[in-house]
């Protein structure tokens, strides 16, 4: 009995000690060998950033008129702890700025990322109301109201669409620029320059690292960085005349471009229907949801990402083709007897114009005079001439979903229609029809090959980032190596469209200035007709080109009207 209660003496006795040298080795590892791992992960714990936005930068036009803006906003953020241990925290915040309750739990919800991050729950919030919850915040631990810059729109709807929106960045986007320092709910642009110039708009957030006790209450500030402000952006859009371009297109469908000739700047684009970026900005949910749904596509960029028929516009491709490749003299005439037969059908002309020649045809936008020369030319020649003026493919201007366009050729309809191109496809693509497609913007950018004596601009809408010129990075200005004869007899019979009595688009000739320009009325079946007017002034030295497409227009002769207003209002406000 001695014998067995001095071993469990022994063991007891080992076991004690083997716990202390565990107990001290233990020590050892967590106060000397892990000490400094344990110090900085408990200094971690005791630190927290409160993160401070930057404001994003302007976007001004060509006059230094401020087009988007930031103004000063307050959001109302919570620190994760209060939130789940003050269950009247939100009740309370809820009657004093007025949003509902339930929706301040799903944005603490959806804006947590961090146990030690203040989650905003509100933003947006107006001064009174936030100088009300001020007032209160002693009784509302873990409250805090944070002043940030949000975007403003002085003009409302104003060049929307050139312009763009803003909107927390997509899956799409933050897998492709997660490399250039874009995060998981970063606000980037969408569409427009806010989109093209995005990383250049884009803020830097700054913040303060401050030093709480272990209640989370603050103890000190240790320090701060300022946030930086996004790069301020100088447009070649000119308020003045975007102004007027929205105010004439107001409720008809279609875009108005103009653009400087010479360079390629885009000086106006409007779309109708428009949108307000605001929308996005304030996040109402059912009025974002309407105009995504809305069948008439108020969110799509006529004017860069809408493609039609250009219907006798087109024409002025098949001429230079014509002239160009010796097809065609100036000599030449064809009788237009209101028809003409092209293998086995007849193809119209919407009047009977007798004897034609180039300019005349032009004037009086003769089909069967383009029926006739787009045979002789040859389907080849005007699909190459249709790309050098640069259709069916980008213009490489600096706005994003730009679209190309289609011009088709023999070749694409034997590999991909399966089928043989005949004389009555040559007839019809003559006339701008069938399956050619372009956009307004093209159009201006062809009739801007005329304007300035034969040399093709990319067009561009931004000048400056900063104050600093990239006009030398956007300008690319090819020359096409046109002969005189071409440009002279084109030119003259654009001229004709406005000042000959039966020119197509002479309601524009009582104005004040010379003015050329080109009208068209595109087949688009089933529906009404489109209709097109692009032309250039003053004619001696061409400042301006304006595209007028009026979707479902129903002539030419509607967008040749609009183009007039437009010029007019410039005249009157002493623009040209």
């Amino acid at each position: 009995m001695r014998s067995f209660n001095m071993v469990r003496t022994k063991i007891f006795t080992f076991s004690l000690i083997a716990f202390f040298v565990l107990l001290i080795l233990s020590t050892f590892n967590l106060e000397v060998l892990q000490g400094k791992k344990y110090r900085e992960l408990s200094n971690l714990n005791s630190i927290r950033l409160l993160p401070k936005e930057g404001a994003r930068g302007r976007i001004i036009d060509r006059q230094g008129n401020i087009l988007v803006d930031n103004k000063l906003s307050y959001d109302v953020m919570i620190l994760p702890e209060y939130y789940n241990n003050q269950k009247n925290i939100l009740k309370t915040v809820s009657r004093i700025i007025g949003v509902d309750e339930e929706d301040l739990r799903a944005s603490f919800k959806k804006n947590l990322t961090s146990a030690s991050l203040p989650v905003k729950i509100a933003d947006d919030v107006d001064i009174k109301k936030a100088i009300a919850l001020e007032e209160v915040k002693l009784d509302l631990a873990g409250i805090i109201i944070e002043s940030s810059p949000k975007r403003y729109y002085p003009y409302s709807r104003l060049a929307s669409h050139a312009i763009g929106y803003l909107g927390e960045i997509d899956h799409w986007r933050l897998r492709k620029l997660a490399d250039y320092g874009y995060k998981r709910k970063d606000i980037v642009g969408f569409g427009g320059i806010e989109e093209k110039y995005d990383y250049y708009l884009r803020e830097e957030d700054g913040g303060s690292s401050i030093e709480v006790d272990n209640r989370g209450r603050m103890v000190r500030i240790l320090g701060f960085k300022p946030p930086q402000k996004g790069k301020d952006i100088e447009s070649t859009l000119d308020l003045r005349l975007q102004k007027i371009a929205e105010e004439k297109i107001n409720g008809r469908t279609g875009s108005v471009v103009i653009i400087d000739p010479q360079s390629g700047e885009i000086l106006a684009m409007a779309n109708f229907p428009d949108f307000n970026p605001a929308l996005f900005r304030d996040k109402r949910s059912s009025a974002i949801s309407n105009l995504f749904d809305d069948a008439d596509a108020p969110l799509l960029n006529r004017a860069t990402g809408g493609v039609y028929p250009p219907g006798s516009i087109f024409k002025l491709v098949v001429a230079s083709a014509a002239l160009e490749t010796g097809r065609l003299d100036l000599s030449r005439r064809f009788f237009c007897s209101g028809s003409l037969v092209v293998g086995r059908k007849k193809f119209k002309c919407w009047n009977d114009h007798g004897s034609q020649d180039i300019i005349s045809a032009i004037a009086n936008s003769c089909n069967v005079f383009f029926y006739n020369i787009g045979l002789l030319a040859g389907p080849k020649k005007i699909y190459d001439y249709a790309l050098k003026f640069g259709l069916s493919k980008k213009s490489s201007s600096d706005l994003p979903y730009e679209a190309g366009g289609f011009i088709p050729s023999p070749l694409w309809r034997k590999f991909y229609k399966f089928r043989k191109w005949y004389a009555g496809d040559t007839a019809n693509m003559s006339i701008g029809q069938g399956e050619v497609l372009a956009t307004p913007l093209q159009i201006a950018r062809i009739m801007a090959i005329f304007a300035n004596g034969g040399r093709l601009v990319t067009p561009y809408i931004v000048k400056a980032i900063d104050g600093r010129s990239i006009v030398r990075y956007q300008r690319k200005i090819k020359n096409l190596s046109l002969k005189k004869m071409t440009l002279d007899a084109i030119g003259e019979g654009l001229r004709r469209v406005v000042s000959d009595p039966e020119g197509t688009a002479n309601v524009l000739s009582s104005l004040p200035i010379a003015v050329a320009g080109k009208t068209g009325t595109a087949q688009a079946p089933p529906g009404t007709a489109h209709g097109w007017f692009v032309g250039f002034f003053p004619f001696e030295e061409p400042k301006y080109v304006i595209c007028v497409f009026l979707e479902r227009g129903g002539h030419g002769y509607s967008s040749a009207v609009l183009a007039k207003e437009i010029i007019q209002e410039m005249i009157a406000k002493e623009l040209i």
